[in-house]
């Protein structure tokens, strides 16, 4: 598996599939490249995909130091540069849309088009999932199941007993789960996101209260080339459960972009 190298001496693995256009699809918190495997053949008749496994997870380095969302970004931008590419369409899901962010406003010749999913500008300006949620998930017991009910339908769920690819990486040292909490936790790009030039489209379930859905519309004001799209009845990980319909919109955004 091919490694990229990050200015702070780090090995960053990344995943290549198909070809034609470049598109980067980044996973969730805690979670590597593993995410997007239910979904990812959905592009790959018409692009180049390329995932990595955030620092902290998978086969990249796991250094017990402070990680952030700018930072992740940095790291996406070492793949970027090992593979020779100079901009890619860029596609991220939760705290990988938070990466996106600042892959968009710190990069912004580096990305042709964006998508940002189940996401949100960060706790100081956005929407945040409510306490009794929070105290759930901090339930060792109950924990998994919280985060299934929130990630997907009750129906889908019924028919589709798993294994299920969201949950995180199971072989993350404690210290690197903690360490991407905090990333994702400390994620403030309010006062960028006016700069990103790039066409984005932004997508959420209705029925998200992980990340609630109020944060596309806002995002999509922020955003001065941004149109959101929500997904009736999808929860956090609609991009799966819901992927006929989110696929087909992301391919329908970027086809736009690609015509001359």
């Amino acid at each position: 598996m091919p490694h990229a190298r990050t200015t702070d001496g780090q090995r960053i693995a990344y995943q290549v599939r198909g070809a034609g256009q470049p598109l980067v699809l980044l996973a969730g918190q805690s979670n590597n490249h593993t995410w997007w495997d239910p979904v990812r053949a959905d592009f790959e008749a018409s692009y180049q995909t390329i995932t990595l496994d955030w620092r902290g997870t998978g086969d990249s380095d796991k250094p017990d130091d402070v990680y952030s969302t700018p930072g992740f970004a940095e790291d996406v931008i070492a793949v970027l540069d090992d593979l020779g590419l100079t901009a890619v369409h860029l596609y991220g899901t939760s705290m990988g849309g938070r990466v996106a962010q600042w892959v968009a406003i710190n990069h912004p010749d580096r990305v042709r088009a964006l998508v940002l999913g189940c996401t949100s500008p960060g706790a100081a300006h956005g929407y945040e999932r409510s306490q009794e949620i929070r105290r759930a998930l901090a339930d060792s017991e109950k924990a998994e199941r919280v985060l299934l009910e929130l990630m997907y339908t009750p129906e889908w769920l019924a028919a589709n007993p798993g294994p299920h690819p969201v949950l995180g990486d199971a072989s993350m040292p404690s210290y690197a789960k903690a360490r991407h909490l905090v990333a994702s936790n400390r994620h403030d790009a309010w006062d960028g996101l006016p700069s990103i030039p790039a066409p984005t489209l932004i997508l959420h379930g209705t029925d998200d209260i992980f990340s609630p859905a109020a944060n596309a519309q806002l995002l999509a004001d922020r955003i001065p080339r941004a149109r959101a799209e929500l997904i009736a009845g999808a929860r956090h990980a609609y991009f799966h459960e819901f992927h006929a319909v989110a696929g087909a919109a992301v391919l329908r955004f970027l086809g736009a972009q690609d015509r001359p």
